[in-house]
């Protein structure tokens, strides 16, 4: 399988070079949870963010893993330990370490636009239209993300941009945007 293939088992976003496995799909699993294992490299990480819809159980496998949990407080994951996020709840994991780490995260419910989410972003930073963080180009991109991610970002500028967010993807359904990045990166 070519690693930029976003439609695999196994997905590499080639800007920042993390992995990604579907180990198990909301569809195999009838909606019960979504199993991803992810390889972050040394510096990796996400942007503090929260979920309304899921709860996510963080496991580190290989190497320590790095839970911001709030504004202040932060965890550290040895292999084999593991820490839930309830849904609401603001957070974001990092690479501590010098190393690649491979953690597993558990989505409960499973969530299929979570899924497709990454396989776009994944998708996009191979055909170029994401910076050298691994940041998705376009705002009516990033509204149909965030939706299908069931991702929100935590502070008042992003409750300020909510109305603003929710037309764009609104916009982006219309005509046809999200058709078109489904199409391409998960179909």
């Amino acid at each position: 399988m070519d690693a930029a293939d976003t439609k695999g088992r196994t997905i590499v976003n080639p800007t920042i070079k993390d992995e990604v496995t579907f180990e198990t799909t909301a569809e195999e699993s009838g909606g019960e949870v979504t199993v991803l294992d992810i390889k972050l490299m040394p510096e990796g990480e996400n942007a503090l963010h929260y979920h309304k819809n899921h709860d996510e159980t963080f496991t580190a496998k290989e190497g320590n893993l790095g839970l911001k949990l709030g504004k202040d407080d932060t965890k550290i994951l040895q292999p084999g330990q593991s820490h839930t996020v309830k849904a609401g709840e603001v957070h974001a994991f990092y690479n501590p370490g010098s190393k690649p780490i491979v953690f597993r995260v558990e989505l409960r419910p499973g969530s299929e636009g979570f899924e497709n989410a990454l396989r776009i972003i994944y998708g996009l930073a191979r055909d170029g239209y994401a910076n050298d963080k691994g940041v998705v180009k376009g705002l009516t991109n990033n509204a149909l993300l965030a939706e299908m991610s069931d991702m929100s970002l935590p502070g008042v500028i992003f409750k300020i941009l909510t109305p603003l967010l929710k037309f764009l993807a609104a916009r982006g359904r219309k005509n046809g945007r999200l058709d078109e990045l489904l199409d391409t990166y998960c179909r």
